[in-house]
């Protein structure tokens, strides 16, 4: 253990071949204790009418199914890539390259003719000078951002005027420039017409605003309110979070190596640790800079640092930051990391051949993108067997999988010692901003005195600490209740139901059971402003993602359920879903919807 954490935090050893060979966890034995599925027979109907009870047998059997064949491996199955049809991947193209075409017409008329929503506008600043300064923008981000993104801009983005629960008020928008600014509406009088007003007055989700302000009333099915604490945060965490703005303040005004540490803050890092397992944590103020100022402090150059393909960008961030050599493997295919893994070993550095000072294995919980929890069972086997690093990012699974919202080392019967660095954030199921780093306690004083994020940036709000605090104490049910328990059998039941739904309907949907996040593929460009713009219609808010957050041909709508959604709601929206699925035309897995649960 010395050796590993010296190695860790900058001393130099050689990699012994097959030295964590031998505690390598056995994939066929899973305590019932750590299963991560929390068993619905014990005694769960005491407390709470089954909501689920007529297809309850069902969603089990799916989610069992998914568990043993990418968790557990007790049932054999290939990981299999998202195929996108041949006709849908030729049309993708084509519509792109229509959109280029004729936003070049466009440009060249606008040039022609000096007139135009984006003709520039020379200026009497000296920033203005073409001769004296470097454009912001290359020619190519700048004409994807005028001639594509513009014409879906008003998809994302939305601003809401409510809080982020299972139900938001969404505020409407106009544009008197194509689409190139958008600004709020706001009273109705600034329409220009009564038959304006009278269509937004007629509509079936209009509201209006405390302060007078159009509003569309709508289902919330994009934001990771994973556990629902906006929607019952007076009941479960608004007293003790007032308590401490009166206590404490808004901000500390101050980075943590200096005046920014309260005991709220070393509580909330007790608990974390206390939480997950491991001898320490820190707590930092933002999540993505968790990822892009932690990993440049624990790797650097003379390091290899190994990602999957599909982590987050805020650890390709960290990772192009740290000055460490960077290898790709491919989504959850840990026989792919085995063959980097041993070939970096093997081959050492680049020209020198030298070995590498450390190896740190980057892979996340759950895939935010894809709905797809990581094959963690494999990469511990893997990592041990080579002597490599492990870095979770539980962004999305830490209070959201496992038996007990212990994370994806729970859910997928992992011990937490196995996992050498734990981060994840608290703005996602716990209501907070943030996030945490969990290790021993010799990574954690090294990173409160290298990592960047505790030694320069404002440290965590005290008020936000006592809200990620209030909610650990739900979860733990260390607040009295069963409410934690019943948040995370009403988070699992709520997306497996959700996910079952949507593959019925013959949609494309995409990731594993159980996990919160479920992507529909839309794959078409034309489809992303299509899909969204129909649901708004129909007061359901969702997240659809385009490129380049996603492979040109792979753009999708991305659903997160929360706790906080009744079947009701859950219902409605399938409904509306349906009829949209046949508007837009996303019935890509009609033949497939019976065979999966016929």
């Amino acid at each position: 253990m010395k050796l590993r954490l010296r190695r860790l935090l900058g001393g130099k050893s050689r990699f012994k071949k097959g030295s964590y060979e031998d505690d390598v966890p056995d994939a066929a034995e899973v305590s019932s204790a750590s299963s991560g599925i929390a068993s619905h027979d014990e005694d769960y109907s005491i407390y709470y009418d089954d909501p689920y009870a007529d297809v309850r047998d069902k969603m089990d059997r799916l989610a069992e199914r998914d568990r043993a064949r990418y968790a557990t491996h007790t049932e054999p199955h290939k990981h299999s890539e998202i195929n996108i049809p041949s006709l849908s991947a030729y049309s993708v193209y084509m519509g792109y390259a229509l959109m280029i075409f004729w936003g070049h017409i466009h440009d060249f008329f606008a040039f022609l003719f000096s007139r135009g929503r984006y003709v520039r506008k020379e200026l009497s600043l000296p920033g203005d000078n073409p001769k004296l300064f470097a454009p912001l923008l290359k020619s190519w981000e700048h004409f994807y951002t005028r001639r594509l993104y513009t014409r879906v801009q008003d998809c994302f983005n939305r601003p809401i005027a409510s809080n982020p629960g299972a139900h938001i008020s969404v505020l409407e928008r106009v544009s008197d420039d194509g689409q190139k600014s958008l600004k709020l509406l706001g009273s109705l009088n600034n329409l220009d017409t009564d038959e304006q007003r009278q269509e937004y007055l007629q509509g079936a989700h209009y509201i209006k605003t405390e302060d007078g302000s159009a509003a569309r009333h709508c289902l919330n099915l994009g934001s990771y309110n994973y556990l629902g604490f906006a929607d019952d945060w007076g009941a479960t965490c608004g007293l003790d979070v007032r308590g401490s703005l009166n206590d404490y303040g808004v901000s500390m005004s101050s980075s943590r190596s200096e005046c920014g540490t309260t005991a709220l803050h070393r509580e909330l890092e007790q608990t974390v640790a206390r939480f997950l397992g491991k001898e320490d944590a820190i707590c930092l103020n933002m999540g993505f800079n968790t990822n892009a100022t932690t990993i440049p402090a624990l790797v650097e150059r003379g390091d290899l640092l190994i990602s999957d393909e599909h982590n987050h960008t805020s650890i390709v961030n960290g990772a192009r930051a740290s000055g460490a050599a960077i290898r790709i493997f491919r989504h959850n295919d840990t026989k792919h990391l085995e063959e980097i893994l041993r070939q970096a070993i093997v081959m050492g550095r680049p020209r020198t051949r030298r070995p590498w000072n450390k190896i740190l294995v980057i892979v996340e919980g759950i895939y935010s993108m894809e709905g797809e929890y990581c094959d963690l069972r494999n990469v511990v086997r893997v990592c041990k067997k080579y002597g490599a690093y492990i870095y979770l990012d539980e962004a999305h699974s830490i209070g959201a999988m496992g038996a007990t919202g212990r994370g994806i080392t729970e859910y997928c019967g992992v011990d937490t010692a196995d996992v050498d660095i734990m981060m994840g954030t608290f703005t996602k199921s716990f209501g907070g901003m943030g996030g945490y780093v969990a290790a021993s306690k010799e990574v954690i004083g090294f990173l409160r005195k290298k990592c960047a994020a505790s030694v320069s940036h404002n440290s965590l709000s005290p008020v936000v600490c006592q809200q990620c605090l209030s909610a650990f104490k739900v979860i733990m049910g260390e607040d009295g209740t069963n409410i934690g328990r019943h948040k995370l059998q009403s988070l699992r039941d709520n997306a497996n139901y959700f996910r079952m739904k949507l593959e019925e309907i013959g949609l494309l949907v995409v990731g594993h059971y159980d996990s919160p996040i479920m992507p529909v593929m839309l794959f078409h460009a034309t489809k992303i402003s299509a899909f969204s713009r129909e649901c708004f219609k129909r007061g359901l808010a969702v997240v659809v993602v385009g490129f380049p957050a996603v492979p040109l041909l792979m753009s999708r709508a991305r659903f997160c359920i929360s706790a906080a959604h009744t079947r009701e709601d859950l219902d409605r929206a399938l409904l509306e879903l349906e009829e949209v699925a046949d508007v837009v035309n996303l019935r890509y897995n009609t033949k497939n919807a019976r065979a999966k649960h016929g």
